[in-house]
């Protein structure tokens, strides 16, 4: 079948196969899994096959694009994971400060935690992008986009810290990286997942991934939690589009239903200047007599409601 032969019928065909197929089948290396492809996958290859119709009919080798009139099935909205305080305690409470390692360690958790900058960005860090007397730090991020970042007073005394009495000294002459290990080399990212896994075993740590990302996760859902807003978090965090900082909205709002408790307009009304006596009580369950002969509530006006 050639290329421009494609009907939609097939296009539906071929997404009903991607949502029955094991992940790793007919994979030379890797086994064949139980679990189907996850939503996001067939999500990404569908994407990617509508970018290369569009290609073609931009470059006229096609005059209709397939996909045009095709649905491609959206991907799963997964529920971020985030530290709780009490999680983030105990695993700043895991770490021995009192060796340098372990004071760079403490560091590292403090930074992603503060900054909510990606691992890759932290691993990158130059001591020639660090104004901590201003309290910036410029990182790169995704495409070598630049920005700037800022840090809180307590990471800044950390830091001092860190790099004035525990940064060891680096094994090249060009080796300017903030973080470096035991033999003065850059942290890699691998060697950072690995301090959180043993730092979250340590803390016992249960129902959690105990990871850098979780660590961005947990400072982006706090941003807002503390009064930060929407479009100061994705300059913060890089993200080209408001798309994935809305995630973490949508997680942030599981505290509207306690904070409006607080601020609620009508519970903090002042009745008593009205004239009106504050006589309001919690309503009382119906009573069988009070419900129709379908279990339903009856209306006060004598029909079901």
């Amino acid at each position: 079948m050639r290329l421009k032969d494609v009907p939609r019928h097939e296009i539906r065909l071929f997404i009903s196969y991607l949502q029955q197929t094991r992940c790793f089948a007919a994979h030379p290396f890797n086994r064949t899994q139980e679990k189907t492809l996850s939503g996001h996958t067939i999500n990404c290859y569908l994407r990617s096959l509508r970018i290369f119709y569009s290609w073609l009919v931009s470059e006229e080798i096609l005059e209709v694009n397939p996909f045009v009139k095709v649905k491609i099935p959206p991907p799963p909205i997964k529920v971020i994971p985030a530290f709780s305080n009490s999680q983030i305690e105990q695993l700043l409470r895991a770490i021995t400060t009192k060796t340098a390692i372990g004071y760079r360690n403490f560091a590292i958790i403090l930074t992603l935690l503060d900054t909510g900058i990606r691992i890759s960005e932290l691993c990158d860090l130059k001591m020639e992008r660090l104004w901590l007397e201003d309290g910036i730090a410029k990182v790169i991020g995704k495409r070598n986009k630049e920005r700037m970042i800022p840090i809180g007073k307590q990471l800044q005394c950390v830091l001092w810290h860190y790099i004035d009495r525990c940064r060891p000294e680096p094994n090249t002459i060009n080796c300017d990286s903030v973080f470096l290990t035991k033999q003065g080399r850059p942290v890699t990212r691998r060697h950072s997942q690995k301090i959180m896994t043993e730092y979250g075993q340590k803390a016992k740590l249960t129902g959690i991934r105990c990871s850098p990302h979780t660590l961005r996760h947990t400072a982006a859902i706090s941003f807002l939690r503390n009064g930060g807003d929407v479009f100061s978090l994705q300059r913060l965090l890089g993200h080209a589009s408001l798309e994935m900082t809305r995630r973490y909205c949508q997680l942030a709002d599981t505290d509207v239903k306690r904070t409006h408790s607080m601020a609620s307009p009508v519970d903090n009304l002042d009745y008593s200047s009205a004239g009106v006596v504050r006589r309001f009580h919690a309503p009382k369950p119906l009573s069988r007599t009070q419900r129709d002969t379908t279990g339903q509530p009856r209306s006060v006006y004598g029909e079901a409601s």
